[in-house]
């Protein structure tokens, strides 16, 4: 029954949606337009047949040899063509959803801060001084969140869990949004909040002591917060998990069995594929089974394809992408499942000799100049 309630809500026009865009801020009409965000979350009727159209349509990003949707061309594109496979992910009443997008990518929702001051570009391996601070990491997951909550808004901001990590990444986005007065529900995983060096970081050198240890990870669950365990307000429909690890994943796949179906849960960042282990064979088919990869845009396994990177929009076929250092991407692999490594391997050693420049690049430097 909720999940049916969930979809009427989605897919019929009623007169609280219609209020909800009337109240709409200045700034969220400037995102609107600037993204070509929907007025409203139900699917249009023509949308499959335009989506299909604006996908075959343009050879600008073709290889010669391969048929493929075409790549995003620039941020806006790709927030364009993520917000329609969203729609075509609605209208297949899919609710478990991930969506991708590049490390640390630069969406221009808000204004001034790390990510508009700073000119430093992505490296490799993300520790150099040519690395995202942690606060642009922070600022480019967050703005992601904003233009997913926008998305949503015909449901009632009331209705809309924007679910951060802990309570300092929580605290910004309200701090962040109160002046557009973005209307969701922030909430945070760890209710504790950490003093000094930033919470998410201290996460992070935690996580790497932890990998594997099930128990443990699941001990530390219980204690989240002073009422104890997270839990989900009962009236959600929509649940945003703004770049959940490998802990507060536990917690989305409970949320997942007590909310059922008629909720919509969606990652946001999760960065499914860079997890070596999950903490059960249960999460592991949720994660990498249930969840359907409505939008991937990142890098493909640089050991067997370097210098590519992996593209979805649902319910197109994945592509295999290489970016030249000068140049749009160019489709080198395209199929209906996603890769594996030996499969990217494969399409990146048929490359022609002069398809490949002498050198190594780095891949998240060049998709990252490319994508921002």
């Amino acid at each position: 029954m909720m999940m049916a309630m969930f979809f009427v809500v989605i897919l019929s026009s009623t007169a609280r949606t219609a209020t909800a865009f009337t109240t709409t801020t200045s700034t969220t009409r400037q995102l609107h337009s600037q993204y070509h965000l929907p007025k409203t979350i139900i699917p249009r009727a023509d949308l499959s047949t335009h989506q299909t159209q604006h996908y075959t349509s343009s050879s600008l990003y073709m290889s010669s040899k391969i048929n493929a949707p075409a790549m995003p061309r620039d941020v806006k594109d790709a927030v364009s063509k993520c917000r329609a496979a969203v729609q075509e992910a609605l209208q297949a009443k899919c609710s478990r959803m991930d969506i991708e997008m590049p490390v640390g990518a630069k969406f221009g929702v808000e204004k001034g801060g790390a990510g508009k001051k700073s000119k430093k570009r992505l490296s490799a391996d993300g520790d150099d001084a040519g690395a995202p601070t942690r606060d642009q990491l922070d600022q480019s997951d967050r703005e992601l969140a904003r233009l997913f909550v926008e998305m949503f808004q015909p449901v009632g901001g009331d209705n809309i869990a924007v679910v951060f990590k802990d309570m300092n990444l929580a605290d910004a986005a309200k701090t962040k949004w109160k002046p557009d007065f973005v209307e969701c529900r922030v909430l945070a995983i760890d209710r504790k909040a950490k003093k000094g060096a930033s919470a998410s970081a201290e996460k992070g050198k935690k996580q790497k002591k932890v990998m594997g240890f099930a128990a443990k990870m699941a001990a530390e669950v219980q204690d989240d917060g002073p009422s104890g365990p997270f839990e989900l307000p009962s009236n959600i429909e929509v649940a945003l998990f703004v770049a959940p690890g490998v802990k507060e994943l536990i917690q989305v796949e409970k949320i997942c069995e007590t909310a059922g179906m008629g909720t919509l849960v969606i990652l946001l960042n999760a960065r499914l594929s860079s997890i070596p282990k999950f903490v059960s064979d249960d999460a592991q088919k949720l994660f990498q089974e249930d969840f359907e990869s409505v939008f991937h845009l990142a890098a493909a396994p640089q050991q067997e394809a370097p210098n590519c990177l992996l593209f979805r929009a649902y319910p197109n076929q994945w592509v295999l992408a290489r970016k030249p250092k000068v140049g749009p991407p160019k489709p080198i692999l395209s199929q209906t499942t996603k890769p594996t490594p030996q499969e990217c391997q494969s399409a990146f050693e048929t490359l022609e000799l002069g398809d490949v420049e002498k050198g190594i690049e780095n891949v998240l430097e060049n998709v990252a100049g490319w994508f921002n």
